[in-house]
């Protein structure tokens, strides 16, 4: 249970970020990519096996390291995008509710249960991602305010099966570090080729700004992704009961923060779409 809470901590703290990203005018892929390198070099400095980089492509789980590296730049960038435009709460509610597709996945896979209330949760979280997605206030931005939510959604529900799928064949218990830190060199590398690619186009200096914000960031990012595979090799627990707990938590105490920190503004459809959002993972987790 410990790793679940302190996942939830890490992970809320990554939107939290985020929304400081804008607020001091951060390069926001910059950051990121600072972020992942700080990232590889803290699985490696902590991992408990010894292992020299030319043996990483021998590793059983290179494939899956090197497939969810590309996945976490790309929507990580996507997950900074939401956070500065649609708001810290939306950003918590369209990534986490993608619970259910390793919900999905997992009855498929691993045979895990499926039973009615489940069912009625999963249709309540798909549901609630667009009603705390849509800005009232914002028409003229309204398709780009709901398509990062959405895309946000299926990128991070493919994540979280792709990391369960990973970690549950491939990745023995005293391997969690140096995994983590090699899909994160592999986000890092993905995300220098955007950016060299960028800087190719328009030169400009990377500023130390940016260089801070990026080790700022690659901390509770490293710790958030090491605690959520801990969590997952805990015994006896499904993992759909698990990422719905760990959702449902980052759910709420990143819309306390919106709400306290940042003096978000919530409609009346926003406050449903949470509201529903969070009934929707309980019934998952009781089910």
């Amino acid at each position: 249970m410990i790793y679940l809470v302190l996942s939830v901590v890490f992970a809320t703290s990554l939107f939290v970020i985020f929304k400081y990203f804008e607020i001091f005018k951060v390069d926001t892929l910059k950051a990121i990519v600072v972020n992942y390198i700080v990232a590889f070099i803290l699985g490696f400095l902590l991992s408990e096996n010894s292992i020299s980089l030319a043996e990483i492509p021998n590793q059983p789980w290179f494939g899956g390291a090197l497939v969810l590296g590309l996945l976490f730049v790309s929507i990580f960038f996507v997950m900074a995008l939401t956070a500065q435009r649609n708001g810290v709460s939306v950003v918590s509610v369209a990534g986490k509710m993608s619970v259910v597709i390793p919900i999905i996945f997992g009855v498929i896979l691993y045979n895990e249960s499926l039973s009615a209330i489940k069912i009625i949760g999963i249709i309540l979280a798909v549901f609630a991602v667009y009603l705390a997605s849509v800005k009232e206030d914002a028409s003229k931005h309204k398709k780009a305010g709901l398509l990062l939510p959405v895309i946000l959604f299926l990128g991070s529900g493919t994540i979280d099966t792709t990391l369960k799928y990973v970690q549950n064949n491939f990745v023995a218990e005293n391997e969690v570090a140096i995994f983590s830190g090699s899909l994160f060199g592999f986000a890092a590398f993905f995300g220098l080729l955007i950016l060299i690619f960028k800087t190719i186009k328009k030169p400009e200096s990377f500023g130390v700004k940016n260089l801070i914000a990026g080790i700022i960031l690659g901390v509770p990012n490293y710790y958030s992704i090491v605690f959520l595979i801990k969590a997952l090799q805990t015994k006896g627990f499904e993992s759909s009961t698990l990422f719905t707990i760990n959702n449902v938590g980052i759910v709420v105490v990143s819309t306390l923060v919106g709400l306290l920190l940042f003096k978000e503004s919530f409609s009346l459809k926003n406050k449903i779409g949470i509201l529903l959002a969070i009934t929707g993972i309980v019934l998952v987790a009781i089910a």
